[in-house]
């Protein structure tokens, strides 16, 4: 045995390895969270059935599944990059556990990019089993996988910049509250399970413009429809993550 064997090696990790730590357990502490859970798969699951199921809202011609599945993708994405992820980071903030985290080896931009990829991982398990549960409903998608993929990115960044911006500006309380408030206005108005064309013309132009809308209403024209490339809907989720993500990095107060 040499001398130093036993010496200690104080030091940070590897950046990779910090970030892939921090990611696996922010996305054990989201789905052990009873509230969360709610949000992110039982409401989302429960709405594809039971609206696929009973003919309670008019969905235009051809199956209902057809209508609902890309809107409740859309919801999917929003649960979890804006509602879960503000009010979990808002109470972060409030029990100090942020300032904390930022006073470790741990970079802030790595506690961001883990929480990001922790959005990303919950999205995928959402999607797989919504996937899943709409085909077993007679669901028929259509179109590029590419052109999903790419609004569904753009969906999830424009969410999670407006979520860090309520959870870093407001109380916890106060993000709790506008979170699950918002959530709810926009699975009503946000074209999720009600057609935008149901609403007065005045008011469909500017409920097309939210990123819920332009979320469901992109996937719905390219998994139902067959469209290549909904150029509309993916600029609007464009320019909502560029503003949200650039206002939570100005004025994000970790505490």
């Amino acid at each position: 045995m040499s001398a130093g064997t036993y010496t200690p090696r104080p030091g940070a990790a590897p950046l990779p390895r910090m970030i892939a730590a921090q990611t696996a357990l922010e996305t054990r502490m989201l789905l052990r969270n009873g509230e969360q859970l709610l949000l992110t798969v039982i409401i989302p699951t429960l709405l594809l059935v039971l609206f696929s199921a009973v003919d309670i809202v008019d969905t235009g011609a051809g199956e209902s599944v057809d209508f609902l599945a890309p809107g409740i993708l859309a919801l999917a994405v929003m649960s979890t990059a804006f509602t879960g992820q503000a009010i979990a980071t808002g109470f972060e903030r409030r029990y100090g556990v942020l300032k904390r985290l930022g006073a470790s080896p741990l970079p802030r931009w790595a506690l961001m990019t883990a929480k990001t990829l922790s959005v990303l991982v919950t999205e995928v398990l959402q999607i797989v089993l919504l996937t899943g549960i709409a085909f077993a409903l007679g669901w028929s998608p259509e179109g590029n996988p590419l052109s999903v993929l790419l609004l569904l990115v753009l969906g999830t960044a424009a969410f999670s910049g407006l979520g860090l911006l309520m959870a870093g500006t407001l109380k916890a309380e106060a993000t709790l509250a506008a979170a699950n408030l918002v959530f709810l206005l926009l699975l009503v108005g946000g074209g999720v399970i009600v057609p935008l064309d149901k609403f007065p013309d005045a008011v469909q132009s500017v409920l097309g413009l939210l990123p819920v809308s332009a979320l469901s209403e992109g996937l719905r024209d390219v998994l139902q429809h067959g469209a290549s490339m909904p150029w509309a809907q993916a600029g609007i989720l464009a320019v909502w993550a560029v503003l949200g993500l650039g206002a939570a990095a100005k004025f994000f107060r970790w505490e």
